[in-house]
C-alpha cells in the first residue's frame, strides 16, 4: 500500500510508520513539527519508500495534494492536551475537528476510499458503563478534547455513509512507551529530576486509568485494518486491567530510586476533564485474537526507561 499518515513525527505516528515501511508498504508522511520531533523521523527518512511533506494540515490545497495516488490515510495529526484545553479552546476546533474536515475532503477530491483515525476514550466522557463498551450511551461531554473527537468521529462516519469510505475508528485509552513525550510519566519523571525528595500529584491519586503500550496499539490497528470488514468500524484500544495514579507513582519512583513526600491535591479530578475512572472492554478487538504483550505496569516502567535513555525529550517538552 501506499498510505498517508498525519502526525508522521509524533508519538505513535512515527511508530505507526515504522512498522508500515518495515512490513514493505510506501509511506508518506505529514507533520507541522508543531508537537512532533524530527528525531523520531530519522529511521523512515533513510528509508526510500518515505516521503515527508512538512505542512500543515489547515492548508486544504496542499493536503489534497499529499493525497493523490494513497491508497490509505492514517490520521494521527491532533491537538491531544486535554488539561490545558479551556485556556485555548479554538485549538481543539482547528486541529480537531476543520483538520478532519480537510482530511476527509483531500480523501474524497483524490478518491482514497480508506481512513484510520485515532480517536480517545475520552468520548466516553465518564461512563455509565465500566468496562465502557464500544455501544455504550454517550453522556455528556467533560473535556474539548473528547468533545472534538466526537465531533471529528462524526464527520468521519458521514463521509464513510455519503462517499462510500471505509472508516476505522480507534478509541485509544492512554499510550506509552518509546517516544513518548506527553502525560503522566513525563509530568512525574521531570518534577522527580528536579526534586526527587518531593513529587505534587494533581488530584487525590485515587484516579483509576488504563494505558496501552505503543507496539502493541499498532499491533491492534494494523490487525483490525486486515481483519474489519464493515463500512465504519469502532474498536476500543486498550489493556483488561487498570491502575491508580498512586501505583503508577510506586513503579516510578521504585525504578528511580527515590522516595519523595507525596503532595496529593483535593479530589479526584486533577484537572477540569480528568476523568477519574477509565476502562474500556476491549472484546471486540481481542475476537480477532489480539492481546497486549504488556502489563501496564511494564509498560510504565518501559516509559520511564526510554526517558533517561533520551534525556533531550524530557528537557525539550
Amino acid at each position: 500500500m501506499r498510505v498517508l499518515v498525519t502526525g508522521a513525527a509524533g508519538f505513535i505516528g512515527s511508530t505507526l510508520t515504522d512498522r508500515l515501511l518495515s512490513l514493505g508498504h510506501s509511506v508518506v508522511g505529514v507533520d507541522n513539527f508543531s508537537t512532533g520531533q524530527p528525531e523520531f523521523l530519522e529511521g523512515a527518512r533513510a528509508n526510500p519508500n518515505f516521503v515527508l511533506r512538512e505542512q500543515d494540515l489547515l492548508d486544504l490545497d496542499a493536503l489534497v495534494e499529499a493525497a493523490a495516488g494513497v491508497d490509505l490515510v492514517v490520521h494521527f495529526a491532533a491537538n491531544a492536551d486535554v488539561r490545558f484545553g479551556p485556556d485555548h479552546p479554538r485549538r481543539d476546533l482547528e486541529q480537531n475537528i476543520i483538520v478532519t474536515w480537510n482530511v476527509l475532503e483531500a480523501m474524497r477530491r483524490n478518491g482514497v476510499k480508506r481512513i484510520a483515525f485515532s480517536s480517545t476514550g475520552s468520548v466516553y466522557g465518564e461512563a455509565a458503563v465500566i468496562p465502557t463498551p464500544e455501544d455504550a450511551p454517550f453522556p455528556v461531554q467533560t473535556s474539548l478534547y473528547g468533545a472534538s473527537k466526537i465531533s471529528a468521529e462524526g464527520l468521519i462516519t458521514a463521509y464513510s455513509e455519503s462517499f462510500q469510505m471505509e472508516a476505522f475508528v480507534f478509541r485509544f485509552v492512554s499510550i506509552l512507551g518509546e517516544r513518548y513525550t506527553h502525560g503522566h510519566v513525563l509530568d512525574f519523571y521531570k518534577k522527580l529530576q528536579a526534586d526527587p525528595g518531593r513529587l505534587p500529584v494533581l488530584g487525590n491519586g485515587t484516579q483509576r486509568k488504563s494505558y496501552l503500550y505503543v507496539q502493541d496499539c499498532v499491533d491492534a490497528i494494523l490487525l483490525t485494518l486486515e481483519k474489519a470488514k464493515d463500512r465504519v468500524n469502532i474498536f476500543n484500544l486498550g489493556t483488561n486491567e487498570y491502575c491508580q495514579v498512586k501505583d503508577s507513582i510506586g513503579w516510578i519512583t521504585a525504578h528511580l530510586g527515590v522516595t519523595p513526600e507525596l503532595e496529593f491535591g483535593q479530589g479526584d479530578r486533577g484537572w477540569i476533564g480528568d476523568n477519574p475512572f477509565i476502562f474500556l472492554d476491549t472484546e471486540k478487538v481481542r475476537a480477532f485474537g489480539w492481546a497486549p504483550k504488556l502489563t501496564i505496569q511494564q509498560a510504565v516502567i518501559k516509559t520511564v526507561e526510554y526517558l533517561q535513555a533520551t534525556p533531550w525529550v524530557a528537557a525539550r517538552r
